[in-house]
């Protein structure tokens, strides 16, 4: 996996369709708060190998991040088989990441 946000990144209707557990970040290189938070997301990341993570660019007229209603960054959207469960909005530790991933149900 690449580390920086995906752009162009995938469309609404790859995204719905996806099957298992994924995690759909929002956010932008640049971002100090996106870049500050890396380390805490991949820390609750690794004790979940299954879950699938797409960082995804976002910004003005990008259609994926305002599907999804994305204001901030960067935020976490926990999917399963293409349906959100849970979300994380700039996320401060390990802890935050991990509540949503736990509503994955194990991924």
């Amino acid at each position: 996996m690449s580390d920086a946000y995906e752009d162009p990144g995938p469309t609404r209707a790859e995204i719905d369709a996806l099957r298992g557990a994924v995690v759909l970040e929002f956010g932008a290189d640049w971002c100090p708060i996106c870049r500050s938070a890396q380390p805490d997301i991949a820390a609750a990341l690794a004790a979940f190998p299954n879950v699938r993570r797409i960082k995804v660019a976002d910004g003005k007229g990008k259609p994926l991040g305002r599907s999804f209603a994305v204001k901030l960054w960067p935020t976490l959207v926990f999917l399963k088989d293409g349906s959100e469960v849970a979300r994380a909005v700039r996320p401060e530790s390990a802890g935050a990441v991990r509540q949503g991933l736990d509503a994955l149900g194990g991924g």
